[in-house]
């Protein structure tokens, strides 16, 4: 069964429509990765996976069932969504903000946990954040803030984890600890995650699966050694590259044409 599925899901804002009849599985305990250009539809995509957007045509089934049917609650228990840009109030400090994952858990019978406890301890522990737990969130940098928002959405602590461009803000290090993160999540925990992402290099290198989007309907989709090329770097990105193998991770690498510096050249005239 698929972690998520769409069924001819239509998504628009006013009267553009963003994504048209959209059919797509995404694969129970794997990573998916969303890649496109700027304004093609991915974040809409996420956003209306988690039902944060009403869909105009079609619908979207958690776990075999309509999305629109569960109760806020119940999606909530299975699935976590780290959307772009969140904001918090005014003075929350980082626990404060990490502790709202739990409210899934809440309810007039069944109260704060030692389990609650544990899962906001694992949550500051995973991303770094422990030292900062007292700290209030605007108070922090940008990196630091992302952080604590990929905090509060481990602790909410779900099978299905969606984010949208996780690695905003965050400097190298802190970009691949993040993404070490999530694919220790997948590996040891089977949670299927599903990201928006950038960096087709890291897409490449941290998903199961890919989805490239154009033109409001899915490009290509399948395990990235398969689908990454020259010619679908081009219609997507509208870009001329070189793709060639990860000498790490044997993944896809993008190598993009463009100007700079040529050491080959500048050798040559050396040389010469």
């Amino acid at each position: 069964m698929s972690a998520i599925e769409t069924q001819a899901l239509t998504l628009s804002y006013g009267e553009t429509i963003i994504i048209d009849e959209l059919d797509l599985e995404i694969p129970k305990g794997e990573i998916s990765v969303f890649i496109g250009s700027n304004g093609c539809g991915k974040s809409t995509l996420l956003r209306s996976l988690a039902r944060l957007l009403k869909p105009e045509e079609g619908s979207v089934l958690l776990e075999g069932k309509s999305i629109a049917k569960q109760s806020t609650k119940d999606v909530a228990k299975q699935l976590a969504i780290l959307p772009q840009g969140p904001a918090a109030p005014e003075g929350l400090t980082v626990l404060q903000l990490v502790k709202q994952g739990r409210y899934p858990h809440q309810n007039w019978l069944k109260q704060w946990s030692s389990a609650d406890e544990k899962a906001v301890i694992d949550a500051l522990d995973a991303t770094g954040m422990s030292e900062f737990k007292e700290r209030p969130v605007d108070s922090l940098s940008g990196g630091q803030r992302q952080r604590a928002w990929i905090a509060m959405t481990l602790a909410q602590d779900t099978e299905i984890i969606l984010l949208d461009e996780p690695t905003t803000y965050l400097d190298m290090t802190h970009q691949i600890e993040i993404l070490d993160l999530l694919f220790e999540l997948n590996e040891k925990e089977n949670r299927t995650i599903v990201m928006v992402l950038h960096d087709l290099n890291l897409a490449c290198r941290y998903a199961h699966h890919l989805v490239a989007i154009k033109d409001k309907k899915i490009f290509a989709q399948g395990r990235p050694e398969e689908v990454i090329s020259c010619s679908l770097v081009q219609n997507v990105f509208q870009m001329n590259c070189e793709v060639t193998t990860d000498p790490l991770f044997g993944t896809p690498l993008c190598i993009p044409h463009g100007k700079g510096r040529c050491i080959i050249k500048e050798a040559g005239l050396q040389h010469a």
